[in-house]
């Protein structure tokens, strides 16, 4: 799975760039994710901003990338789509998860 990987601030904002987070891709998805954070910043921003589908794989592989970066490090999440929140919401992970409306938002930046 291409993930777009940009250093904003003190966080580090990752971008699939993929329309689906599903059973097809959620092992591809774990893995970029994981190669990514390897090292860097505490706080990781997930822009789902192209993501359209999440299934239940997909919710789950975005739990354990985030699991994965253990102690100390967090990830919040950006862009969603309306459907994409739903699952968020309905599976309540938007308790588990910051959720911010866009990019700008999670980064702190002012949009003009």
């Amino acid at each position: 799975m291409e993930l777009n990987s940009a250093k904003t601030g003190e966080a580090h904002v990752l971008t699939p760039m993929a329309d689906r987070i599903d059973a097809a891709s959620a092992i591809q998805f774990k893995d970029a994710i994981r190669a990514a954070t390897v090292d860097g910043p505490a706080r990781i921003v997930l822009d789902l901003g192209h993501v359209k589908f999440v299934d239940s794989s997909g919710l789950g592989a975005i739990v354990a990338s985030m699991k994965h970066l253990g102690a100390g490090r967090k990830m919040d999440l950006a862009a969603l789509n309306p459907d994409v929140d739903k699952v968020f919401r309905l599976t309540r992970m938007d308790t588990v998860f910051t959720i911010y409306e866009d990019l700008d938002a999670a980064t702190g930046q002012v949009s003009t």
